[in-house]
């Protein structure tokens, strides 16, 4: 049962998200707890979270659920009360957050707004993600499926994850997929999401380059003349400054 160690637990729990809040939300630097508690979403949905799992843990029954709906109702966020959360955790504006019930967080670990832990079927047992520590998931990031996310790895914004991430490694795209920059992979606390490489721009320019190619051999060996190679841009071209950290 819920006793006054877990109490203890849960008050030590909320006053490291507190200050972790206050670390990575620049709004956040100069603001008094009280008001973080009264005015972030994130925290405020975490806060319930840690009483309702405390509650979950020590088999108290219906309360735990009511906790949650109720913090999904005015915070945007739901969390299962059986999700296991770590350390030093923090979801950013929060709106949309959806973490399933046999998800598992490790420690400083971000979520921003719109990011689903989801699960695939009507299997029962382990059905969703498994977040190793110090990772960030960028705006609108689906992970779905008893997926594990290595630890110091980056989910960019709007990713679909289905596939397990190895550590260190930044993902992005539908289907996920691993990239780099600059030949090293992506290292701060945030990803800057508006500098990530377009995997699907740089699988279309190699196509066209190989196709180029291919037509230049055959106009040496028929004698006409070579189309030569069509430009191949982004959808979106990345400018502008870092948005890391923003």
């Amino acid at each position: 049962m819920l006793g006054v160690g877990s109490l203890k637990r849960v008050v030590k729990e909320v006053t490291a998200d507190v200050a972790t809040a206050r670390d990575r939300d620049p709004a956040a630097r100069d603001v008094g707890t009280v008001e973080i508690l009264a005015g972030w979403a994130g925290v405020q949905a975490l806060l319930a979270h840690r009483f309702a799992h405390a509650l979950w843990d020590g088999g108290v029954p219906v309360a735990p659920r009511v906790i949650a709906y109720t913090t999904r109702a005015v915070t945007g966020v739901e969390i299962h009360p059986a999700a296991q959360i770590g350390a030093d955790f923090f979801i950013d504006h929060g709106s949309g957050v959806v973490i399933g019930e046999t998800a598992e967080i490790g420690d400083q670990v971000t979520l921003y707004q719109g990011v689903t832990l989801g699960g695939t079927g009507f299997a029962r047992g382990k059905r969703h993600p498994t977040v190793g520590d110090n990772v960030t998931v960028g705006s609108g990031a689906k992970l779905l499926g008893p997926v594990t996310i290595g630890r110091n790895s980056k989910v960019g914004a709007n990713t679909v994850v289905i596939e397990d991430v190895p550590p260190s490694t930044t993902v992005v795209g539908n289907p996920g997929h691993p990239v780099r920059v600059d030949g090293r992979s992506v290292d701060g606390p945030d990803s800057d999401w508006i500098h990530l490489p377009d995997p699907t721009a740089e699988a279309l320019k190699a196509m066209s380059e190989r196709i180029a190619e291919l037509e230049r051999r055959l106009a040496d060996a028929t004698g006409e003349k070579s189309p030569g190679t069509a430009e191949v841009t982004e959808l979106r071209p990345k400018k502008g400054p870092s948005s890391a950290g923003g």
